[in-house]
C-alpha cells in the first residue's frame, strides 16, 4: 500500500475546489505553442442518424452540425466494440480487446478493471508533459489503482460506470422505468426490472465521493462547468492538455426538463440530444475563447443506440441490419451490425482541420490513440502491437482511404466476448457468425454460425439486406482475401504481448460514501 499512499499524497487542491497533482501545478513547462492541446468527446449509445449532420430527420444537434461545418465529418467511422467497457478500452490504449483484455462490460461489483499492464493514453500523455483530465464515464474499474486518478488522469470528475448501474432520487426515463432510492427499509433490488435500488449512483471528484445519490438532472451542466474550469486552468498553466470527456448522453435513463411539441417518446429523445448538444457547445465554446488555434477536438461514440430502450433508443440511419431484423431482434448496440458500431464522428481545429469536409475514410475509434500520440510529439507504448493507427494525413486532408480491414468483436449479442468473428475488407463486410440483441419488443435474433461467412458489399447495400451469392463471381473473389486477413490478425494477436482483465466480483468493492445510511446515501433523509 506505499505506493499508494504515495500517490493519494500527490495529490493537492487548487483553487476553485480542484484537485490536481501539485506537480502539474506548480511549474511552467515548455511554451503551450509548441505541443496541440486535445480534447476528446465520446458519447454513449449514440446513433449514426443522431446527428443531424449525418441524416436530415435529426433537427437537434445544431452545435455538433456547426462543427461539422467547421471542420472535418467522418461517414463510415467505428467504434471498437459495440458495447461500454471494451469500446472504452480500446479509445485508451489503441487496442482491440483480445489484446488490452477487455472484452466485456465491468459491474458496480467488479474487482477490477483495464488491466495495469496496459498503458493508457493519458499516461503517455502525462508522460510527455501534459495535464491531464477525465470528466464523465469512466466504466474502465473503479476499485483500487483502476481508479481514473491511477490510470494517468490527473483530474477526474465523474461517474464510475453507466448511469443506470446505480438509484437516483431523481431517476429521469428509462423503459421500463425503474425507481427512486429507498429512502427507508424495503427491498434491495427489483431484478425482473434490472433496476439497482440497494446502491445509489456516486458522483466522484478524484478520490473522493461527493454525492450519492447523484443529481441527475444537473449533471450535464456540472459536467460543462467541471470541463470549461479545467480548459481554462490547464491553458492558464502554461501546460499541453488532455480533457477526454464521458457523456452520460445517450444511454438511458434520460435526464429532460422541457419537452418539444412531438410525439412523447421521441420528445424525450429529442430533448436529450439537444442537453446533449448544448454541453458540448459549450466546452467548444471555451475552446474558441482560450486555445482555438492550438486545440484538437474529437467528437465521436462508444458504440449505436440501445434498441431495447424503444422510443428512447437512437436512430441507426440507413444502417438497418434489414438481413438480421428478418430473423428477429435488433441490429444495434451489442451486435456487429453497421448499426452497431458505425457512430458520428466530427473533428475540429482550425487552422489544421480542413473546413466543412465529408470524409469517407475507413476509420476507428482505435485510431485515437496512436493519432494523439503523434500529434503530441510523444511515443507509442513499447513491446505490444496496436490495431489503431496514426490518421493525421487524414484528418488534415492529405490523404484519404484509412483503413484497408477493420474487425468488429462479438459485443454481447452472438458468439464469445471478443471473439473476432466480422471482418470488414474495404467495402465488403463478412459475418462467420450473427445474432440480434433485444429488440423494442423483447425479441432476440438466434445466434447462427456461418461455415461460410455471409459477404455484403456495402457500398451497393448500407442496409445490409441480401449478402453475396456464395457461389458467385464476386463471393468467390472476396472470400480468399477475407479469410487472410482473419487469419493475419489471429496470428498477430497470438505472437502479441496480451493482458487479461480481472471480472472477479465482489460487494465489498462498491462505492458507498456511508454504508450506514440506505442505499449508501452521503447524508441522511
Amino acid at each position: 500500500m506505499g505506493w499508494l499512499f504515495l500517490k493519494v499524497l500527490l495529490v493537492g487542491v487548487s483553487f476553485s475546489g480542484f484537485l490536481y497533482p501539485l506537480v502539474d501545478f506548480c511549474f511552467s513547462g515548455k511554451a503551450r505553442g509548441q505541443k496541440p492541446n486535445f480534447v476528446i468527446i465520446l458519447a454513449d449509445d449514440i446513433g449514426w442518424g443522431d446527428l443531424g449532420a449525418n441524416w436530415a430527420e435529426t433537427k437537434d444537434t445544431t452545435n455538433l452540425d456547426k462543427m461539422a461545418s467547421e471542420g472535418m465529418r467522418f461517414v463510415d467511422f467505428h467504434a471498437a466494440a459495440s458495447t461500454c467497457s471494451p469500446s472504452r478500452a480500446s479509445l485508451l490504449t489503441g487496442r482491440l480487446g483480445l489484446r488490452n483484455g477487455v472484452t466485456h462490460n465491468f459491474a458496480v461489483t467488479s474487482v477490477g478493471g483495464l488491466p495495469l499492464n496496459e498503458t493508457t493514453l493519458a499516461e503517455v500523455l502525462q508522460q510527455a508533459g501534459y495535464v491531464t483530465g477525465m470528466i464523465g464515464k469512466w466504466h474502465l474499474g473503479h476499485h483500487g489503482s483502476y481508479h481514473p486518478n491511477f490510470r494517468g488522469f490527473d483530474y477526474y470528475f465523474g461517474i464510475p460506470y453507466s448511469h443506470d448501474m446505480g438509484c437516483t432520487d431523481t431517476p429521469g426515463y428509462n423503459h421500463p422505468p425503474c425507481p427512486a432510492c429507498p429512502q427507508g427499509d424495503g427491498p434491495s433490488r427489483n431484478l425482473q426490472r434490472d433496476c439497482y435500488t440497494d446502491v445509489a449512483l456516486p458522483l466522484y471528484e478524484n478520490l473522493n465521493i461527493v454525492e450519492q445519490p447523484v443529481n441527475l438532472s444537473s449533471l450535464a451542466q456540472k459536467y460543462a462547468e467541471k470541463a470549461t474550469q479545467f480548459i481554462q486552468q490547464a491553458s492558464t498553466s502554461g501546460r499541453p492538455f488532455l480533457l477526454y470527456v464521458g457523456l452520460a448522453h445517450m444511454h438511458v435513463p434520460l435526464p429532460v426538463t422541457q419537452l418539444p411539441a412531438a410525439p412523447w417518446g421521441r420528445r424525450l429523445y429529442g430533448a436529450g440530444l439537444r442537453e446533449m448538444d448544448g454541453l458540448v457547445g459549450q466546452i467548444k465554446d471555451k475552446v474558441d475563447r482560450t486555445a482555438k488555434e492550438n486545440t484538437f477536438l474529437w467528437f465521436t461514440g462508444d458504440n449505436g443506440p440501445w434498441a431495447q430502450k424503444c422510443e428512447l433508443a437512437g436512430s441507426v440511419g440507413p444502417f438497418t441490419g434489414l438481413w438480421q431484423t428478418r430473423q428477429g431482434g435488433s441490429p444495434a448496440k451489442q451486435t456487429t451490425w453497421e448499426g452497431g458500431h458505425r457512430v458520428p464522428a466530427l473533428a475540429y481545429w482550425p487552422g489544421r482541420v480542413p473546413v466543412n469536409v465529408t470524409s469517407t475514410a475507413l476509420l476507428s475509434v482505435l485510431d485515437i490513440f496512436p493519432t494523439v500520440v503523434a500529434l503530441a510529439q510523444a511515443s507509442l507504448p513499447q513491446g505490444r502491437r496496436f490495431d489503431g493507427v496514426d490518421v493525421s494525413e487524414v484528418l488534415f486532408g492529405r490523404s484519404q482511404p484509412g483503413h484497408r480491414v477493420l474487425f468488429h468483436p462479438n459485443s454481447g449479442a452472438a458468439g464469445e466476448f471478443g471473439a473476432l468473428q466480422t471482418v470488414r475488407l474495404e467495402r465488403y463486410k463478412a459475418f462467420y457468425i450473427t445474432g440480434g440483441a433485444r429488440a423494442c419488443d423483447g425479441s432476440t435474433g438466434p445466434e447462427m454460425q456461418h461455415k461460410f461467412p455471409l459477404i455484403f458489399n456495402l457500398e451497393d447495400d448500407i442496409a445490409e439486406a441480401m449478402p453475396l451469392e456464395r457461389g458467385g463471381t464476386e463471393y468467390r473473389a472476396v472470400l480468399p482475401k477475407v479469410r487472410k486477413v482473419l487469419a493475419d490478425i489471429l496470428q498477430d494477436i497470438a505472437n502479441d504481448s496480451i493482458s487479461r482483465a480481472d471480472y472477479t466480483l465482489d460487494p465489498s468493492v462498491t462505492p458507498c460514501c456511508n454504508p450506514y445510511h440506505i442505499a449508501c446515501r452521503c447524508q441522511a433523509t
